[in-house]
């Protein structure tokens, strides 16, 4: 499971990850278009769950924020608006998403983005042992420890899972 399987040139997140000294491993796959976390797990041989997405939205005032959540779950913005203090959260347009994060939308990681925004993590992303979320490239994933992203990105935790 912990094996680089091939190498990826750098990406903003893969660089801000080596210059934070954050230890991870590299998955590639083949990148299937709206295959998202499910083809993800099943090329990867990881369980779904583990496979944690990266999501921009934006509030009310259209100020821009990541949530990270399970693969296999989807955000309740009810919730998630509630946990954060904001009137309403919905997912940003695509282009406006890669304009914040300076990813393209299938390749969205929380690390290096363009724009600093605020992290959110669902609460039960945190108990996985590992997991991978998006390198910064569309299939391109990287194993890390979920306490990287309270270290590294100061992500809050929330529960909004559906």
């Amino acid at each position: 499971m912990a094996r680089k399987e091939k190498h990826v040139s750098e990406t903003p997140a893969t660089q801000r990850l080596r210059a934070a000294g954050v230890s991870f491993t590299e998955h590639v796959y083949d990148y299937v278009e709206h295959g998202g976390t499910a083809e993800s797990a099943r090329s990867l041989g990881w369980p779904e769950h583990a496979v944690v997405k990266t999501l921009v939205m934006q509030n009310e005032r259209a100020e821009p924020l990541i949530v990270l959540m399970h693969g296999d779950k989807q955000v309740s913005t009810k919730n998630l608006a509630r946990s954060i203090g904001a009137k309403s959260v919905e997912p940003c347009k695509p282009e406006v998403a890669q304009r914040h994060s300076g990813y393209q939308v299938g390749g969205t990681s929380p690390f290096g983005v363009r724009k600093p925004m605020p992290v959110y993590v669902e609460t039960s992303v945190l108990a996985l042992p590992r997991m991978l979320i998006n390198g910064g490239r569309r299939g391109y994933l990287l194993g890390i420890a979920p306490a990287v992203l309270l270290d590294l990105l100061e992500a809050q935790a929330v529960d909004c899972a559906i």
